[in-house]
């Protein structure tokens, strides 16, 4: 994969971490009769006009194409809950509000191929850019503390899956800047640590603790 090649960017590109948000389940209205699709992901269907119905986001978006459904906007994505979930991130300096683990992969595909299913979508996108350059900043100012604190790990609730694949690279090289000096036993060498790999993350269960450690996010 794409990611492999170089092991100082980051694990994933952003093609692939937007392929596997693409698995997330959404919310579909019909407007044909299909029988039960069977696929390797699960069962989904039959559809009727007008019954909603979930499907992976790769689904709803291949039937949207050819004008089969529209696409429910998640509620996440309701401006009303975008603008709480706005006005808390910038309350709490240090807390990191509860998203989908891929919202911002799940919005931007909504932007791209659902756009006219999204009420006031330029507000909506708004508020996720700036839900985004938020927590970004955030980040930034966590990853401050290593130095001040002299700490050799971090731990960061409620990352999402971009903002993990982003800060990741970044973490390993302010470790090793900060230690060193001071304490090289803290640094693992990269050259004698076997390569891994994150597993992907099913839609079954998320653990919403990614703990930045010498290179590594454990999930």
């Amino acid at each position: 994969m794409a990611g492999q090649s170089d092991p100082h960017l980051s694990i994933f590109s952003a093609e692939e971490v937007e392929f596997m948000a693409e698995d997330e389940l959404v919310e579909i209205v019909p407007n044909m009769r299909m029988d039960k699709l069977t696929l390797i992901c699960g069962d989904f269907g039959p559809f009727f006009p007008q019954m909603p119905a979930q499907v992976p986001l790769w689904l709803a978006i291949a039937l949207k194409k050819r004008g089969k459904c529209t696409i429910r906007l998640p509620d996440w994505m309701s401006v009303e809950n975008l603008s709480q979930t706005l006005e808390a991130e910038r309350d709490s300096q240090e807390s990191f509000q509860v998203l989908p683990f891929h919202y911002v992969e799940i919005s931007r595909l909504l932007f791209d191929h659902a756009r006219g299913d999204i009420p006031d979508v330029y507000t909506v996108r708004s508020l996720i850019e700036d839900i985004r350059d938020v927590r970004f900043h955030k980040v930034e100012t966590s990853l401050e503390s290593f130095e001040d604190a002299r700490s050799s790990a971090v731990k960061v609730k409620n990352l999402s899956a971009m903002e993990v694949n982003l800060v990741r690279p970044f973490v390993g090289r302010a470790l090793q800047a900060f230690y060193k000096h001071g304490s090289p036993e803290l640094v693992p060498n990269p050259e004698r640590m076997p390569p891994r790999r994150p597993q992907a993350t099913d839609n079954i269960q998320r653990v919403s603790a990614y703990v930045i450690h010498s290179f590594v996010f454990f999930p």
